[in-house]
Formats: C-alpha cells, sequence, structure tokens
C-alpha cells in the first residue's frame, strides 16, 4: 500500500512583495508519463473542490521555458510538483522546479511534493532514473545542472506523499483534503474594517465547544444589519478548514423567495458531496431525503444564513440526527423563535457596537481612519448617536458623508431627523415586511405611542392578541422587554415604523392611520377644519 507522510507543508515568511494571485496550484509534471493518468485525475479533484489549478495542457518543445509558466507560478499560491520517473529527463520541469523554488524562498509560496513511483531519495541525490538524466545534461548545460541540482534537493527534503501503490483515488482524495486544508482555499469575502469582531467571534467559538465530540447546533439571532452574517463569515474562515466539508448557505430569507428552497439544496448537497452544482434537485422531499443520506457519515460545519421561517430549516436540516458526529451548525436569524424550534444547543444574541466602537467603524468610512477628523468630532457624535451602534447604520452613513464638507455633514443631519436613509429603511422594512396584520399594527402603535411604556399597560390599552403579538415581536428582535418589563425599540427601527405610517401620504397627515407629533397632529386637525367649513359653506 502507498505511504501517506504527514504533511506540513514548508514556507517561508510572509511575501514582502505584492503580487496578483491568479492560482491557488500550480501543477507541475512530466507530460508523457502522467499527463493522460495520475495527473489528469489529481487535476479534476482539484478543481471539483474549488481549488483554482493551472495546468499546462500543452505538449512542451524546445528548450526555453514559455514566459508565461514563469508568470502562472508566480500568479500562483502553491505548487504541486509530481516527480514522476522521467520528470528530470525535462529541462523544462527542472526549470519550472528552480522557479517554483525560488518563489517559495521569496515569495511565501507553498510548495506540494508527490513522489509519484519514484524513490524520494533519488530526487534529492539525483540517483537512479534522476541520475541518469543528469549524465546526460553534463556536456550542454553546465550553467543550469547546479541549480536544478539544488532545486531538487531542496523540494526532495519538504514533506510529501510517496505513492506506490494501492487504490490512486483514495491516495488523491488524502492529497485533496491536506492541500485543501493547509490552502483555506473556501474563504469568504468579510470585508475590511471588522471593528468590535474578535469578541464576538470568540463568544460564538466558546459556544461551539469545538472539544466536543457531540453535534453543536448554535443560532446566531439579532435585528438586521447588526452584524450576524459577518460573525458567521468570520467564524466560517477560522474553523471550516477543521471539518471533513463545509458549506455556507447565504441569504436563506431572499433566495428562497427568488429561488424556491430547492435551489438552496442544490447548493448544500453540491458543497458536501464536493461536486460541481447541477440543478438536480426539483423536489423538497427528495433533496432533504438526499442532503440526509450526504450528511450522515460525514463530520460538516454548515452555517444556514439569515433563515426566517421552519421551512427552510426542514428543507436543509430537519433533525440534528442527520449530522455526522463532531459537526457543528450555526444558524443566523432574526427571529430568536425559529431557534427555539429547532432545539439549538446555545444561542448568542448580537448586540450593537458600544460608543468606541461605532465611532471607530464610523470613523474608518466616513475619514478612512480610527478616529474623526478635528474640525468633525461634534458632528461625528451626532452621527454616531443616531445609529445607535448598528453597523450597517454606520457604514452606510459614514461612506456617504465621506469627503464631505461640514455644511453639507449639517445638512444631512437634519435630514436624518425628518427620513431614514432609504438603504439603511430598506434592511430594516424587510422584517416588517414578514408579520402577520396583528404584528405590524401593534409594531406601529408602540413605534408611535407606547415606546417606553410598561408592558402590562400596552396590554391594557391594545386588544386581546397583543399579549402574543408583543412575544413575536420580542423573538423577532423588533422590540426589547428587559426585566423592567418596559418596552423599548432601536430608535431606527422606530424611524421605520414612522416612515411606513407616511409613505402613502407624506405630506397629508390627516391621511395617517396613527398622529403622534404634535405639529402634525395640528395640521391634520386644521386640514378637518377647513375641509369641515368647506363642506357647511357647500349646503349652504
Amino acid at each position: 500500500m502507498a505511504s501517506t507522510s504527514s504533511f506540513t507543508p514548508s514556507s517561508s515568511s510572509t511575501p514582502s512583495i505584492p503580487r496578483p494571485i491568479t492560482y491557488d496550484v500550480f501543477l507541475s509534471f512530466k507530460g508523457e508519463d502522467t499527463r493522460l493518468k495520475f495527473t489528469d485525475h489529481l487535476y479534476s479533484a482539484l478543481s471539483r473542490r474549488g481549488i483554482r489549478t493551472f495546468r499546462d495542457d500543452k505538449l512542451k518543445r524546445g528548450e526555453a521555458i514559455a514566459p508565461e509558466l514563469l508568470q502562472a507560478i508566480e500568479e500562483s499560491r502553491s505548487s504541486v510538483i509530481v516527480f514522476s520517473e522521467n520528470y528530470a529527463h525535462s529541462t523544462w520541469c527542472l526549470d519550472e522546479l528552480v522557479k517554483i523554488m525560488e518563489c517559495k524562498k521569496d515569495l511565501g509560496h507553498t510548495v506540494f511534493p508527490i513522489f509519484y513511483h519514484v524513490d524520494p531519495s533519488h530526487v534529492g541525490q539525483q540517483t537512479g532514473s534522476f541520475g541518469e538524466a543528469f549524465a546526460g545534461y553534463e556536456e550542454n548545460w553546465k550553467d543550469k545542472i547546479p541549480r536544478w541540482r539544488t532545486a531538487l534537493t531542496e523540494a526532495a527534503d519538504l514533506s510529501g506523499w510517496h505513492l506506490l501503490d494501492g487504490y490512486e483515488s483514495d491516495q488523491i482524495k488524502k492529497i485533496i483534503d491536506s492541500i485543501f486544508h493547509q490552502l483555506n482555499c473556501k474563504r469568504l469575502d468579510v470585508g475590511a474594517n471588522l471593528v468590535g469582531i474578535d469578541s464576538r467571534v470568540k463568544e460564538m467559538i466558546l459556544r461551539l465547544q469545538m472539544e466536543s465530540s457531540d453535534v453543536r447546533i448554535v443560532g446566531i439571532y439579532g435585528v438586521g444589519g447588526i452584524g450576524k452574517t459577518t460573525i458567521a463569515k468570520v467564524i466560517y474562515d477560522k474553523l471550516s478548514c477543521k471539518f471533513e466539508c463545509m458549506s455556507f448557505v447565504e441569504n436563506i430569507r431572499e433566495n428562497s423567495n427568488k429561488q424556491g428552497l430547492t435551489h438552496l439544496q442544490n447548493q448544500l448537497l453540491g458543497d458536501i458531496l464536493e461536486e460541481e452544482r447541477s440543478q438536480n434537485i426539483n423536489n423538497v422531499d427528495v433533496g432533504a431525503s438526499m442532503i440526509r443520506t450526504a450528511l450522515s457519515s460525514k463530520r460538516v460545519f454548515i452555517i444556514l444564513d439569515d433563515v426566517d421561517h421552519r421551512k427552510q430549516l426542514e428543507a436543509l436540516l430537519r433533525h440534528r440526527g442527520w449530522l455526522g458526529k463532531g459537526s457543528r451548525v450555526i444558524i443566523t436569524t432574526r427571529n430568536r423563535h425559529l431557534l427555539i424550534e429547532q432545539e439549538v444547543d446555545d444561542s448568542y444574541e448580537v448586540e450593537g457596537l458600544n460608543s468606541e466602537e461605532a465611532c471607530e467603524l464610523f470613523s474608518l468610512h466616513a475619514f478612512k481612519q480610527n478616529l474623526p477628523k478635528s474640525d468633525f468630532i461634534n458632528l461625528s457624535h451626532h452621527m454616531v448617536d443616531y445609529c445607535q451602534g448598528l453597523p450597517l447604520a454606520l457604514e452606510v452613513l459614514g461612506s456617504l458623508l465621506f469627503n464631505m464638507t461640514i455644511p453639507q455633514w449639517e445638512s444631512q443631519l437634519h435630514k436624518l431627523a425628518k427620513e431614514p436613509m432609504a438603504e439603511i429603511h430598506d434592511v430594516l422594512k424587510s422584517s416588517y415586511g414578514g408579520l402577520d396584520r396583528t404584528e405590524k399594527d401593534i409594531l406601529l402603535d408602540v413605534a408611535c405611542f407606547f415606546k417606553g411604556e410598561e408592558r402590562d399597560f400596552v396590554l391594557r390599552m391594545l386588544d386581546a392578541c397583543a399579549e402574543i403579538g408583543i412575544q413575536n415581536l420580542k423573538n423577532k428582535c423588533l422590540i426589547t422587554l428587559p426585566y423592567n418589563h418596559m418596552i423599548g425599540m432601536h430608535d431606527l427601527i422606530q424611524q421605520m415604523c414612522w416612515k411606513i405610517v407616511r409613505e402613502n401620504f407624506p405630506k397629508e397627515p390627516n391621511k395617517w392611520s396613527r398622529l403622534w407629533d404634535a405639529h402634525d397632529i395640528e395640521c391634520a386637525l386644521t386640514t378637518f377644519k377647513v375641509r369641515a367649513k368647506c363642506i357647511n359653506s357647500l349646503k349652504l
């Protein structure tokens, strides 16, 4: 059987020369030896796993290595070298190897050697078929021989895989798993300016109890724009490489409405099976059964992002019994009750940024630095207070104000007092759209009349459905109900509700369903009086 070494690839320190990265892997091999067999299977497996791989498919002719190959090596994060019997008989391969080892030294390039039916000592000491190749180079390649020998010796000293016999499919799977985990190829884009993220990620990882071999399902909940997805993405990047399979199913609420549950099932199944996502599931129940079968024997890491209905969980993860030993699942949602229904092991409520964090995040977007500019300190504090720790609002507002003058800032502040920013309003309003009629009415009543009032007083003022409605709104993070039983609400949610009341008739308060501002009440009464006077005049 083939022996596979315990693999820890060697690489140099972080590269000091910035360069574009186009590929995860540059594949170096002797075409006649392995192109149509082992290397072809290896390339296919790398591609299926989502590892961007450069393979030279052209037959190599002539003596000089093509410049595009040298560039491809420089623009790759790593190289996989398939040392086969006739590898050293190709000056192209040897030149590639020299370039690869130079990039390892100078650019932090990682090198993965595979010794395919050759003895690693023959590679390192240039004996056997490698010695035969060098015997033919002594006359015409004296200037290159020292570099070729050094490169072969250094590469042979790296930990890798020595393949002698056995099933190549099994060997390739082990190789791909190691490469994938070392390169961490499925990193997600979390953006820059991740203020306050470390402490929140730490809280979540503690809840995941990574040292346990049990299955753990943990929820993250909070209002829209609070940073749930960002936290989940950072955790995914940190932990996914520790699992056999992983999947991040993003924006489930929106995508299930637009593309259907079967689309999400195809994505999850494709990730777990590490196959190209073909749209082959067209029935939700069939898809659920396929996912259950695929998950049952695997240690997986799955994130289900922005879940808003139990049917989504039933389609993607109906029961923890679907999961293999040691699996971890994170569910992000705006509705805490969904986590209760799913019987999660633990849950984490994401709170807003504190004042220091909020100021830093706002400044990074508004000034491209950690603190406000001196002339803008007071205005910045007003803007930060308006956002009340909501990361989405801080980022959107800060980006809007970048490079604007003080009068423009002041104008924007006056505008915000009357009308919320559209981008923030739309995100928050999407939660309102998911409420039933009774819950919508209660939310608008709280925003217009009862914010800061005691729960029992509000219940007496509203109808018999109010108690369950208030609990549902609390679960959906649209109101707060602390131990003092005073109903609270984020200012931006309250402003969103006010806009909803006004939006159909923005300048006609007499047509609004609710009136709470003294000026608007006066305008509405004046309109009623004028209309009444006109009606009486017509009667006369």
